[in-house]
């Protein structure tokens, strides 16, 4: 695991598992090196049989690592739209032309939704038949225990990064126009990073209407706070975020971008606006407030069945037994992988 990623290295830290500290999101060539030679050196003693990476960097530094370490069976994991509005034409285009390079040291990829599938297919990263789909599984069980009393002042939150593809401008421009039509509630931003300086003296005009709370480890308690949950981003691949607002059974509001929809339906789970609308995200996030009881009721059973972590176990389990039994043959010895690994 590598630093920075909220409370990960919280979690890191309790579970006993060793941080590279040299990992990070930004590409810079003598840590990646770094990296790339600690992972190497710790498959070789632990000589894992299976190396399962997520995320564009540790990505691309894990896979070649485990295949230079000779573990048997490599996959990766694609968590978002990565190929549209992330670093602009040419880095899009340098990252097709890098993840066709990197697929041929997968035995298999895995996309979070099949919107996700049909990019990579697209785009040409790997063959159909070597890239299947497996929706996100999460804990829910904090949230679905939430049990929230509607009353008081409405708050209207976000959660997430604080990052430019998180696009939080929207957010106080819509919170700025839900306020001029005389919306009596306040508004909260959960999350840090590298644009809360910036966010924070942006949201000025805005006083006391407006928390920004940093990291917070008490998700469900957050939710329990908030009226409505929005998200804005410019991006998505599976919005964890609204998966555990909805969980809790919170209305979410959303952005209609990459895989949200796969998430929110609008209208019969939650309420989709265009992106970059801030007039539309108001009158939707007002839409919310009205009448997002029985909407979130039915969004929060829908997240229980199809986003959980058991779930997630069970096909993760079946993939990893059949591509171990592929690679197996007579010379390795196929342990058999649980649910709840």
């Amino acid at each position: 695991i590598g630093p920075g990623e909220g409370d990960m290295s919280d979690l890191a830290r309790d579970l006993n598992w060793q941080v590279i500290p040299e990992m990070g999101r930004e590409i810079s060539p003598l840590a990646d090196a770094v990296t790339l030679i600690k992972l190497w050196g710790l498959m070789r003693r632990y000589r894992p049989h299976i190396v399962h990476t997520h995320t564009a960097k540790a990505g691309a530094v894990g896979r070649v690592a485990a295949r230079l370490a000779g573990v048997p069976v490599v996959l990766h994991t694609f968590h978002g739209h990565t190929f549209r509005g992330y670093w602009g034409a040419f880095g899009s285009r340098m990252a097709v032309v890098t993840e066709r390079a990197l697929a041929h040291l997968a035995d298999r990829l895995i996309a979070v939704s099949a919107r996700v599938r049909d990019e990579l297919i697209e785009f040409g990263i790997a063959p159909p038949e070597k890239i299947i789909s497996i929706p996100l599984g999460l804990d829910l069980a904090p949230f679905a225990q939430v049990k929230r009393t509607p009353g008081g002042a409405p708050v209207v939150g976000i959660v997430g990064r604080l990052a430019p593809i998180k696009n939080h401008a929207l957010f106080l421009e819509t919170a700025r126009r839900m306020i001029a039509d005389g919306f009596p509630g306040r508004f909260m931003v959960v999350g840090d990073g590298e644009l809360r300086g910036e966010l924070e003296k942006s949201a000025a005009d805005l006083g006391d209407r407006i928390t920004f709370t940093g990291w917070r480890r008490d998700l469900p308690e957050v939710y329990l706070q908030l009226s409505v949950v929005v998200n804005t981003s410019l991006n998505e691949g599976t919005p964890v975020a609204l998966i555990e607002a909805m969980a809790a059974g919170v209305p979410v509001v959303a952005t209609d971008v990459g895989g949200v929809s796969d998430v929110v339906r609008h209208s019969e789970t939650g309420w989709l606006a265009p992106s970059g609308d801030a007039a539309a995200l108001a009158e939707s996030v007002k839409a919310a407030l009205r009448a997002g009881e029985p909407i979130a009721a039915r969004a929060r059973t829908e997240a229980l069945e199809r986003f959980s972590q058991q779930r997630l176990f069970k096909e993760m389990e079946k993939v990893y037994d059949s591509l171990m039994e592929e690679t197996s043959n007579s010379k390795l010895q196929t342990p058999k992988f649980k649910a709840g690994f």
